[in-house]
């Protein structure tokens, strides 16, 4: 009888750890099922283009655009000599010179590809403005933003939303690839591939390949007394590494710096990192909030918000881009440094510039 009880018990338990493991390898079905379908899932070209111009709209509102036409007109030509011979030549490639002081450079997916007035200071030749075009070329070409997206398991989990509504998802992926844009948030493999392109493009355009490397240094240089989070490429410790890797790829191939065109064309000198305004605590920043804000905001009532198709409104503004807003004048307080707090204009107006074939031909007679 005591026998019976002692089975009779030990089969109540073991139903419940049954179905409970039961529970999880149906989870983890589900779970591999739904990575399944966002890795069969595609980006198209068109929304691709649809989330770069959600995240250039952000991007120009943060920092402001520099309202000239011939600068514009010069970095295109540059940019589209150098677009025209990646592996993605028919892409709408737009270039956006930023009204800021800060030495930084932003791809957006879809061909969006914008360059700071501090950034455009700091180069010293054509070919060293090729050299960091041809990077942020290559990682709207391969894709990365995309692609690192795509593993993010928080964009992996609207898979289902995407594949009967594609506007949340959208929004969604927006957000995230912003975040991304302005954090420079890509991986070490990412970089070194960029870099890779811009050797390839710049030697193919003819001017001298690796006059990244010459940026590279001299902004390393500039960085050596900030945090490591600073700045355009130098936001990665590995920087000495990418200037060596950059160094030997490019050889004792030879080709031209074209110094004397690009001081014709670019009038700007590099602001020095204590000099460079930045977004102050308390004043409106990245988001347009401040410590006011926030407060007032916990007082009132959380309203309902209507679901936005995919706009503008649906980009919601980051931890890490909140925490830049409010970097104090010193700049670097949360490990961010002046060139991301740096203060921008305030038109983000796009300056339209067209480039025809025959202006295009005889730009590239001018490398030599």
């Amino acid at each position: 009888m005591k026998q019976s009880m002692i089975i009779v018990a030990m089969l109540a338990l073991a139903v419940p750890a049954q179905a409970q493991l039961g529970g999880l390898l149906n989870k983890a079905q589900q779970v591999k099922d739904a990575k399944s379908k966002f890795d069969d899932l595609n980006v198209t070209e068109e929304e691709e283009r649809k989330i770069g111009d959600e995240v250039s709209a952000k991007i120009r509102q943060r920092f402001g655009v520099v309202q000239s036409a011939p600068v514009h007109k010069y970095v295109t030509l540059v940019g589209m000599t150098l677009a025209k011979q990646s592996e993605r030549p028919s892409l709408n490639w737009t270039f956006i010179v930023l009204d800021t002081d800060g030495v930084n450079a932003f791809a957006s997916p879809g061909g969006i590809v914008h360059i700071t007035r501090g950034a455009l200071g700091l180069i010293k030749s054509e070919a060293e403005l090729a050299g960091v075009l041809a990077h942020e070329i290559g990682h709207v070409a391969h894709k990365h933003t995309v692609n690192a997206i795509k593993k993010n398991k928080a964009v992996q989990l609207g898979t289902n939303e995407a594949l009967s509504d594609r506007g949340p998802f959208l929004d969604k992926f927006a957000n995230k690839a912003y975040e991304m844009v302005l954090e420079n948030k890509f991986d070490r493999g990412d970089e070194m591939d960029a870099d890779k392109v811009s050797v390839t493009l710049t030697e193919k355009a003819g001017y001298a390949p690796g006059t990244l490397a010459a940026f590279l240094a001299r902004l390393d240089e500039r960085n050596k007394d900030q945090p490591a989070q600073n700045g355009l490429f130098a936001s990665h410790p590995e920087t000495k590494a990418r200037i060596d890797a950059i160094t030997k790829l490019a050889g004792a191939k030879a080709g031209a710096s074209v110094d004397a065109r690009y001081k014709e064309n670019i009038k700007y000198e590099p602001t020095p990192m204590t000099a460079i305004a930045t977004v102050e605590d308390g004043a409106a920043g990245l988001t347009g909030s401040t410590k006011k804000d926030a407060a007032a905001k916990k007082e009132e009532p959380k309203k309902e918000e209507p679901k936005k198709g995919f706009g503008l409104g649906s980009l919601k503004p980051s931890t890490s881009e909140r925490q830049t807003a409010q970097v104090s004048a010193s700049g670097g307080s949360r490990g961010l440094g002046a060139d991301r707090a740096a203060k921008g204009g305030s038109n983000p107006a796009i300056v339209k510039t067209s480039v025809s074939e025959a202006e295009l031909t005889a730009f590239k007679k001018g490398i030599a």
